[in-house]
């Protein structure tokens, strides 16, 4: 197996040189970067991670933690943070909190005491009020909740904005009764149920009955299950995560009730079953992709620069409209 001299000598260039080069550093020369890159693959040379490790006095690996890994959404992100983070050298280790603060603080000091380069988070409620003992201690980037901190870099989706484009929507088609189904772990939810507010004040409407419910699917069910029971039935549920679209799809069908003629149904976050049903579920996707690689690549430079300034990044959704929301003509 190749070592590092090896390919300093197939270069023509020192040890220091290659690992400046491994290292991404700023001064090498296009010329040389280009002659060591060569060389480490004509020789399939693979950087001793570990001892590179002890040398920099912290580990490669970087720390992922979420509230429910069963959430179509996380997975996406968890899938680009790996990537982004495989392409530096970096493993990733994923740690699943179920909106759970004791969980979370278990998790967190798991990864301190593992070394853990940074981690990428996504943190409950309660978290603020415990920022401040681990900000110091390990680099962060929160993405998807608001955390109230310069201490941290975000990013984050604009929710409010999202929702309002997706209740209107709905009422753009011709729909008026409209019900909404919110997760109530997180301002996540709270922020969507502006939105929805808003694009209702905006058109004179009033909602058709909210639930502020767990994002999962079984909440989802029962409380979508409640409001197609109530007197004044909805002609359109909103919900604000796909676990409880995946929920209120299931409370649909309990109910046989046709979609969308009789009621119609949109969510976030784009899924693979939500196209695959019939009919397809009308989507507000959040460009997960742009999440992981932009939340790893400024942890990375939180890691290499701890004190620079804070950095908020606000991504904006894309509306996916399929025939759940489509009245017939």
């Amino acid at each position: 197996m190749a070592n590092i001299k090896d390919v300093a000598m197939a270069a023509g260039v020192s040890t220091a040189t290659v690992s400046r080069v491994l290292a991404n550093h700023v001064s090498i020369k296009p010329e040389t970067r280009a002659r060591v890159l060569d060389a480490i693959a004509k020789l399939n040379y693979r950087p001793n991670l570990i001892a590179r490790s002890l040398r920099a006095q912290k580990s490669a690996k970087i720390g992922l933690v979420v509230s429910d890994i069963r959430n179509p959404f996380f997975t996406a992100i968890g899938r680009a943070v790996e990537d982004a983070a495989y392409a530096q050298g970096y493993s990733v280790l994923m740690c699943n909190t179920d909106e759970n603060p004791d969980k979370e603080e278990l998790y967190l000091n798991v990864l301190h005491d593992e070394n853990v380069a940074g981690v990428i988070f996504s943190p409950t409620q309660q978290f603020g009020a415990s920022f401040h003992n681990y900000h110091s201690k390990i680099p962060m980037v929160i993405i998807d909740r608001y955390l109230e901190t310069d201490k941290a870099d975000l990013v984050l989706l604009d929710n409010a904005s999202a929702a309002h484009e997706l209740t209107t929507h709905l009422i753009q088609n011709g729909f008026r009764r409209i019900a909404g189904l919110f997760g109530d772990a997180s301002a996540t939810g709270r922020d969507r149920h502006q939105g929805f507010l808003q694009a209702l004040r905006e058109h004179g409407l009033q909602d058709a009955g909210v639930h502020f419910v767990s994002p999962r699917i079984q909440p989802g069910y029962e409380a979508a299950l409640a409001l197609l029971e109530q007197k004044n039935r909805p002609d359109a549920i909103f919900t604000s995560n796909s676990l409880l679209t995946a929920g209120a799809f299931k409370a649909l069908r309990a109910k046989q009730v046709a979609v969308p003629s009789e009621v119609a149904l949109v969510g976030f976050d784009e899924t693979t079953w939500g196209q695959l049903v019939d009919p397809p579920i009308t989507v507000m996707a959040q460009p997960t992709g742009e999440i992981g690689k932009i939340a790893t690549e400024l942890l990375f430079q939180r890691i290499q620069e701890p004190h620079r300034p804070s950095t908020k990044v606000i991504l904006k959704g894309e509306l996916m409209q399929a025939a759940s929301s489509l009245k017939p003509k």
